[in-house]
């Protein structure tokens, strides 16, 4: 549904005190990241006590302008340097900062959550001025709860960095400072002189973005607790969520395509490489530290092994990544970003692809402002075919939500094979 939103209250929230007034150099990964912004929704149900001053405006800009001083970038705009290289211009112009008021309650969205371009519309701030670093709307609903809705540009940061900034906003509206402050340097992330792509990167390669443009339906799976530890029971000791789910995924979506066997299917995963290089980049570093690797496998693999062969090969994938692999993706899209051959994987994907991001270990739910944490965090839509993300619930207890986009036709046999496991002639316990 799309309700009508009224704003009341439109301005730019600025740093509580003088930020540093600088150029920010921006890495390889920064400069090739999507240019659009992360748009997620916090939804918070009306208080059923003490509702007096629920989600003050005043607080949280207030807060916001406090946390602004150590995120002083979200503050900035998107410019260039003198050689034409992308860059944040750190001159403390501030956030855009929405109030508004919604003409529908809290269950009729976030009963049966789908992230669309309509709960975009509603929750999301228009980016204007062009070139915001950050974008944030409290909208209250007519049934007493609020949803927040951030836009963070995603060339600033990956969700590592956004989470632990709406954490310590959020903190600091509690009345509680930053134990961790972000470390915005991006030096330990420059590319070698000369560059050097010494390894191979195919999840960049156009030879395995050749996918074209079709339509999607999107799914909200929920990963109960005891599906998990029935993924889990088929995977050997030790196997994380991730890669139990992920496995499951990707066995699901080889069912539902009717993918030959013996074709190559491929699974793009996200990593995140803070402790990955040498030395590591310090733990809270607030820009985009995130790369991507394709694991490739037979079909008939992915249906006939057991869970715990997939979920071992994601595995492997995840570990390889190491500081020579990472220093020579730096250098690699470094070199691809100057010849203009990069592209957004979730656009060009084959049909016999995927692409998971995990939120799963990350403060999702650290997103307590003073009345409690939210009931839902979740994207506002997807950007194209075979993009998911799994992450938790609010409760642990609750199990693990999947956000996906598939093709509508494969939709109902792909619903049946995920929670229903029909169609699988694989073998039935761990390796």
């Amino acid at each position: 549904m799309e309700a009508k939103v009224e704003v009341m209250e439109s301005m730019l929230v600025v740093p509580s005190e003088e930020t540093p007034r600088l150029g920010l150099w921006l890495s390889n990964f920064d400069v090739t990241a999507s240019m659009t912004y992360t748009s997620l929704v916090y939804y918070y149900p009306a208080p059923t006590t003490g509702g007096e001053g629920f989600f003050s405006p005043e607080r949280l800009r207030a807060a916001l302008a406090k946390a602004l001083v150590l995120f002083y970038p979200l503050a900035g705009r998107l410019g260039m340097d003198e050689g034409g290289r992308l860059q944040i211009d750190c001159h403390g112009e501030g956030a855009l900062f929405l109030v508004a008021a919604a003409d529908c309650a809290g269950e009729d969205i976030f009963k049966n959550y789908m992230p669309s371009p309509n709960i975009k519309r509603m929750f999301i701030p228009a980016a204007d001025p062009p070139g915001i670093m950050s974008m944030f709307q409290v909208t209250f609903l007519k049934c007493g709860g609020v949803v927040l809705g951030t836009g963070i540009h995603h060339v600033l940061m990956d969700g590592t960095g956004a989470f632990h900034f709406i954490q310590t906003w959020s903190g600091l509206a509690r009345g509680q400072p930053c134990p961790c402050p972000p470390s915005h340097d991006r030096t330990l992330l420059r590319g070698r002189s000369p560059p050097r792509a010494d390894l191979d990167h195919r999840a960049y390669s156009l030879a395995y973005l050749n996918g074209l443009p079709r339509p999607w339906a999107t799914l909200v799976c929920s990963v109960s607790p005891k599906l998990l530890a029935h993924l889990k029971s088929r995977c050997k000791p030790g196997v994380s969520n991730y890669g139990a789910v992920t496995a499951h995924l990707w066995r699901c979506v080889c069912v539902a395509r009717e993918l030959a066997p013996g074709s190559d299917t491929h699974l793009r995963v996200t990593v995140n490489v803070r402790h990955r290089l040498c030395p590591p980049v310090p733990r809270h570093f607030s820009g985009n530290a995130i790369v991507r690797e394709l694991v490739t496998v037979k079909v008939a693999d992915v249906l006939a092994q057991p869970l715990g062969y997939v979920a071992d090969t994601v595995r492997k994938a995840v570990e390889g990544v190491d500081d020579v692999w990472v220093r020579s993706v730096i250098d690699y899209l470094g070199l691809e970003s100057d010849k203009g051959t990069l592209h957004q994987p979730w656009l060009l994907q084959a049909e016999s692809d995927l692409l998971v991001t995990s939120w799963l270990g990350l403060p999702v739910y650290d997103a307590d402002f003073g009345w409690g944490t939210p009931q839902l965090v979740a994207p506002v839509q997807m950007f194209g075919t075979g993009g998911a993300y799994v992450s938790p619930r609010a409760a642990r207890e609750d199990g693990i939500l999947v956000f996906f986009a598939l093709e509508p036709k494969y939709v109902e046999c792909f619903e049946d094979v995920f929670y229903n496991h029909t169609k699988f002639h694989a073998h039935p316990g761990p390796i």
